[in-house]
């Protein structure tokens, strides 16, 4: 998969896209794309607290895999907009599902040996689409070029919002 980083610079990049079309989007805003974008790598879990420990507590079958599918996905970001205002919930789950896509689409263009993805539409099918097979997991270029396309949004983000504090400020 693409590291945790690579995913965050692209919620980063993508957010910041969209409070370039929407003004009314803060930085909290581009926030909960980075969440979304982040969120289904929850089932890292797993490496603090693994899928026996879980099932032996509860004596059921356990697994934290079907948090990096749509469905767990969905699932997720339910409970994340929770942590919202009720005003602000349907902008949330918007900016949320948003970061989370852009998860899915990075790591459904990942090499893989079989030229198959994961099967990112469990429960629902058991279907894994083809690869993108542009990059390994271990490649570098992903996260230099997310996060070069991260600081350019940055400078044109700190200079947008130079501009419009300069043209807000009344002649002294």
């Amino acid at each position: 998969m693409a590291d945790l980083f690579t995913h965050l610079l692209v919620g980063y990049s993508v957010g910041t896209l969209l409070s370039f079309r929407y003004e009314r989007l803060r930085p909290a805003h581009v926030s909960l794309v980075m969440a979304g974008a982040a969120s289904p790598d929850l089932n890292r879990i797993e490496l603090a607290v693994s899928d026996g420990f879980v099932a032996g507590v509860f004596g059921l079958p356990f697994s934290w895999e079907p948090l990096h599918t749509l469905v767990g996905s969905a699932l997720v970001t339910g409970l994340l907009v929770l942590l919202v205002a009720s005003e602000q919930r349907k902008w949330a789950v918007a900016l949320v599902a948003i970061g989370v896509v852009s998860h899915h689409v990075l790591d459904l263009l990942l090499i893989t040996p079989t030229g198959r993805s994961y099967a990112v539409f469990w429960p629902i099918l058991e279907y894994r689409v083809p690869s993108g097979d542009l990059y390994q997991s271990i490649d570098r270029w992903p996260v230099l070029a997310s996060g070069s396309c991260a600081a350019l949004l940055w400078a044109v983000r700190r200079r947008r919002d130079t501009a419009t504090s300069e043209s807000e400020t009344p002649p002294g």
